[in-house]
């Protein structure tokens, strides 16, 4: 079922908030019905922090007072090493979710286009992602470029690795 996207706002994410968040990020990951196993291993990455929401820019969409979907983007100062894998430093697209009632309503339309609005006004060069395979379509059609796939944290898996030029960064 969709629901209108009438008296809705994108809002800075409230710390207090990161049990809700926490909670959205697993039913938006469960809606492509991933195995148990695989959410044992995402665990700490999906799960959202007081701490988390202070130090990064968590933008949340808030539609007749329920959040409905999230984002958030993390500044990397220098290049970070983990395992074997080589992540640069810059501006990372780390969440993006949208409760599964609300996929193909808009939200994350909305949602991205309001991470690229922030962007811009930080001056920002280039938004790196890595995107759950499920969603890399929604990414380039809205102007992401796919660069090259990484290794996931699920053996045997890849995540694609996105990248969007903003024009005046």
């Amino acid at each position: 079922m969709l629901y209108s996207l009438n008296r809705h706002m994108i809002r800075k994410a409230n710390p207090t908030e990161y049990q809700t968040l926490t909670n959205l990020s697993f039913q938006s990951k469960n809606y492509w019905n991933y195995p148990d196993a695989y959410f044992e291993i995402w665990a700490k990455e999906l799960t959202i922090t007081r701490q988390y929401i202070l130090t990064n820019d968590v933008y949340v969409f808030d539609q007749k007072s329920r959040v409905t979907g999230y984002y958030s983007l993390v500044e990397l100062p220098c290049d970070l090493m983990l395992s074997n894998l080589t992540i640069e430093a810059g501006t990372w697209l780390e969440h993006m979710f949208v409760l599964p009632a609300y996929v193909r309503s808009g939200v994350g339309t909305k949602l991205f286009s309001h991470c690229i609005h922030r962007c811009k006004s930080k001056h920002t060069p280039v938004l790196k992602i890595l995107s759950d395979p499920n969603a890399r379509l929604f990414y380039e059609k809205r102007g992401c470029v796919f660069v090259k796939d990484y290794p996931s944290t699920i053996k045997g898996r890849t995540t694609p690795y996105l990248e969007y030029r903003l024009k005046n960064g």
